[in-house]
């Protein structure tokens, strides 16, 4: 790719960014969508990430600050969906396998929650809620979302429906659960409390009243 369609590539984004920045109507001015702290300070180091790995290139598609910043702006709006830690990590996997200087899309393909987390795909998921033996609370889950994705997508459903029916049902559940998770929460499996090694439960009246005379029985001896 030559200079000149690496500019016009990155020309086209800011064309739109730049009709994104301004402020929209409303009764205080505000700009909407405004990026969190998090969002911003992620976009700003994924720029240096690429002008790090991409200098020649960062430098033509960015040849000053005001360009460089509609395109942070059209970032930052187009990621709006996913916090600091899924940007980042989602650029830094586009550095590792692209060779030339990545668009916001490339990026945004590989914000890829699950993955970000360390969980299974959504696929793998359903594979695994699938194929878990019960009871399955006590399964061995790899994470807690797969077990409740499960649960709330209904156990007898999956194991009874063709994947063309359930599968679309589970997979709502589980990228809910990725939602809930991105946003800070931490899902944990409630497991089953273990029964005491001696039971508490009173003997039958008859059984005290004989083992009394044996005890008054063997006081006698």
């Amino acid at each position: 790719m030559d200079s000149k369609q690496l500019l016009n590539r990155v020309t086209q984004q800011l064309k739109q960014a730049s009709k994104d920045s301004t402020i929209q109507a409303g009764d205080n001015g505000a700009i909407a969508h405004e990026p969190t702290v998090e969002q911003k300070e992620a976009i700003n180091q994924i720029f240096e990430l690429f002008r790090f790995n991409y200098h020649n290139q960062f430098l033509k598609a960015f040849p000053d600050l005001d360009t460089m910043i509609m395109a942070k702006r059209l970032w930052a709006k187009l990621l709006a969906d996913y916090s600091g830690q899924v940007i980042m990590r989602a650029a830094e996997k586009t550095v590792k396998d692209s060779t030339y200087l990545p668009n916001v899309h490339e990026v945004l393909m590989r914000c890829d929650i699950a993955d970000v987390h360390g969980l299974p795909s959504t696929h793998a998921a359903y594979m695994e809620a699938c194929r878990a033996p019960s009871p399955k609370r006590e399964y061995s889950w790899t994470h807690p979302a797969i077990y409740y994705a499960g649960r709330a997508s209904d156990w007898f459903f999956l194991a009874n429906e063709p994947e063309a029916v359930a599968f679309p049902v589970f997979k709502r559940n589980y990228e809910l659960l990725l939602q809930r998770i991105q946003q800070g929460e931490e899902i944990e499996l409630e497991l089953p409390k273990a029964l005491p090694e001696h039971s508490s439960v009173p003997l039958p009246r008859k059984e005290q009243q004989q083992r009394l005379h044996a005890l008054q029985d063997l006081l006698k001896d």
